[in-house]
């Protein structure tokens, strides 16, 4: 059973606690008053259920997003487009979609408690790098809705990323791998292909397979779901994972590697 079936069935936000599960029984209860929920304890949520695990990163994404679109002191109808966008493009359903909604508008709120929902999160997620890199990978698609990436949304990454124990070099290696990807070009150039693979021109052939491989590995779609992605977001892994075979062939080509 996935963990959305699992809230439609009443364990609501009260099967994680904490603000995210606060967080997401409010999303709930404002979309769907008709139905009950379940407040009581229930030793199948207990930390490190999978289902658990989904549910922190579905509230935390969109809450978190929420917060981002507002750091610059502004929410742009382009932010808000993008957040419905990457709603859509997860196929979320109507229900889910209203639930993500109004995740989202809840982390534009001025008392939004940025801190402890990031330490929930992290505890949540176990610390999972690769859990943790994909949440920052989404955040800055966010920042970058508007088509404008400021100081105050680079600050306020840097600030969430340290929160959650994210190396800050790897951060802006994220950062520069979104914005090569996205540079508006309909083929890909072997600059922002090595950017694409967090990988320096130097590097010898070996050397470029093994950062292919790694990052290949932190983003294989059945792996980040079996380490707690909710499934409906398994589509941005896929197509993370081809982002990044489409850039490797680029630079074999360049190269004439095997």
């Amino acid at each position: 059973m996935s963990w959305w079936s699992t809230v439609i069935g009443g364990a609501l936000g009260f099967m994680i606690g904490g603000p995210l599960g606060a967080m997401l029984g409010v999303a709930f209860a404002g979309n769907f008053s008709k139905r009950r929920s379940n407040s009581g304890f229930n030793a199948n949520f207990s930390p490190g259920n999978q289902q658990r695990v989904q549910a922190a990163f579905f509230s935390g994404v969109f809450s978190v997003m929420g917060y981002i679109s507002k750091v610059d002191g502004k929410v742009s109808k382009s932010e808000i487009v993008l957040a419905q966008q990457v709603m859509q493009h997860m196929q979320l359903s109507e229900e889910m979609i209203q639930v993500a909604k109004d995740l989202f508008n809840q982390g534009k709120q001025a008392d939004f408690k940025l801190d402890e929902v990031l330490e929930q999160f992290r505890v949540e997620t176990h610390r999972r790098t690769h859990l943790i890199r994909m949440f920052l990978e989404i955040q800055i698609q966010a920042a970058y809705a508007d088509g404008i990436f400021d100081n105050s949304e680079h600050n306020a990454l840097k600030a969430i990323a340290q929160k959650l124990h994210f190396p800050i070099h790897e951060l802006e290696n994220l950062i520069q791998q979104f914005a090569a990807s996205k540079s508006g070009s309909k083929q890909t150039s072997v600059e922002d292909a090595y950017k694409i693979l967090g990988a320096e021109e130097s590097l010898d052939d070996k050397e470029i397979k093994r950062a292919y491989r790694r990052l290949l590995a932190q983003h294989h779609p059945d792996k980040l779901v079996a380490k707690g992605l909710p499934e409906e977001m398994q589509k941005l892994a896929n197509e993370k994972t081809q982002e990044i075979i489409s850039a490797y062939e680029v630079i074999k080509k360049h190269r004439g590697m095997r």
